[in-house]
């Protein structure tokens, strides 16, 4: 069957924020006006994400940038407008019409996993080739998730949290099912790798293999749960911080070093990049 193809003009009348929601992003603040978001393109731990329901354009405060429904498809999947326009054409066959207690039901289920198993599907393997991921080492944290997000149905690469959430990647979006946790990784080391998200544990196995059988890791999956984690890092004699470069990792990194000092900060290797990942990619 032919692919819907949808027009600039159509694609800008789909609402920002129902958008949002079907893609796992749910507002910390909403009026008649507006809607504010944790921003889908950046860790942060105050919305600072706002979209106006009357222009229908969103507007990040931490980033200093903003637009339309297509500018933030490109910008959130680092793609042209053509295909943001086919991403888009997907989101559009969702009902966006909800009434109070479909909306209420979305955020209390938001994701609802219906399958996982081991990463085989190849626009999977494709977007692992592109970070510079093994499919070896994918598979030994990961797994292919299947789910639904309202009457749409996505596939990603998952990594599973504490509390049996996941945390959802594809070539295109980053979601979370419900709960959202820390994920923990135990392997009886005394010494603890902490990450931002699951490409750069993904990132630091490829660089250090030992590492797998070495470490423990600890994956925040949000900034927000910085201070969650600090009982965690009293199970460790050092703890290697490799979170992301940018001013929000940064303050996370601060932030542990003044925690305690068995803390050591090893992003300075990957200084010029914003992340574990980034620079891998350009590496290898």
């Amino acid at each position: 069957m032919k692919k819907e193809k949808l027009s600039c003009e159509n694609a800008r009348k789909i609402p920002i924020e129902k958008a949002l929601e079907f893609l796992g992003h749910l507002p910390t603040r909403n009026s008649e006006k507006e809607a504010w978001f944790l921003s889908p393109l950046r860790s942060e731990t105050q919305a600072s994400f706002k979209v106006s329901k009357k222009l229908n354009f969103w507007y990040d405060h931490g980033l200093g940038i903003g637009g339309n429904i297509i500018d933030l498809i490109c910008e959130l999947s680092k793609v042209s407008v053509s295909q943001a326009l086919e991403i888009l054409a997907q989101l559009k066959t969702v009902n966006y019409d909800l009434s109070k207690q479909q909306r209420s039901n979305l955020k209390e289920s938001g994701i609802e996993i219906k399958d996982v198993k081991f990463i085989q599907h190849p626009a999977l393997l494709q977007y692992l080739t592109k970070r510079k991921i093994s499919l070896t080492i994918a598979n030994t944290f990961c797994r292919e998730v299947h789910y639904t997000i309202g009457n749409k149905y996505c596939f990603s690469i998952g990594l599973k949290n504490n509390s049996e959430g996941w945390e959802l990647r594809n070539k295109y979006f980053k979601s979370s099912s419900s709960p959202k946790d820390l994920t923990w990784i135990k392997n009886e080391s005394q010494n603890l790798m902490v990450l931002e998200g699951m490409f750069d544990l993904l990132s630091l196995i490829t660089i250090y293999p030992n590492l797998k059988r070495e470490a423990d890791f600890l994956i925040l999956n949000s900034i927000a749960f910085a201070d969650k984690a600090l009982p965690i890092l009293d199970n460790y004699k050092t703890i290697e911080l490799y979170l992301d470069r940018d001013e929000a990792g940064r303050k996370t990194t601060a932030f542990f070093l003044n925690s305690t000092p068995k803390c050591i900060d090893k992003s300075e290797f990957y200084s010029a990049e914003k992340d574990l990942n980034v620079w891998l990619m350009k590496r290898k």
